[in-house]
């Protein structure tokens, strides 16, 4: 069985067992979380879809750790002006979170 899920502004799609990054949560590692905002969930011909949520289905996961993306930098660079170049970073949080039992 799989589910859709929306968190951080996403959608995910999720089975049970798997290990997915989402969008930071306040949420220590060993914590148990919930996600409530299903949008969809079943297998093959049995496949439940919200309007935009699915009714008291719910997606139990626990927190595997917290963390720091890669590093992506950004460049504004002006072609033949030397005195137009910036370079910055970004470091992107997140939280992974190993997926438990879907209920639809």
């Amino acid at each position: 069985m799989y589910a859709v899920i929306k968190t951080g502004g996403k959608q995910y799609r999720v089975r049970e067992g798997d290990v997915i990054r989402v969008e930071s949560l306040n949420a220590e590692a060993g914590d148990a979380i919930e996600f409530d905002q299903v949008l969809m969930a079943g297998e093959g011909a049995d496949v439940k879809v919200g309007a935009p949520l699915l009714e008291g289905a719910r997606v139990a996961a626990t927190v595997e750790a917290n963390g720091r993306g890669q590093k992506v930098t950004i460049i504004k660079f002006r072609r033949r002006k030397n005195r137009s170049k910036t370079k910055q970073g970004h470091r992107q949080n997140f939280t992974e979170v190993k997926i438990g039992k879907i209920t639809a």
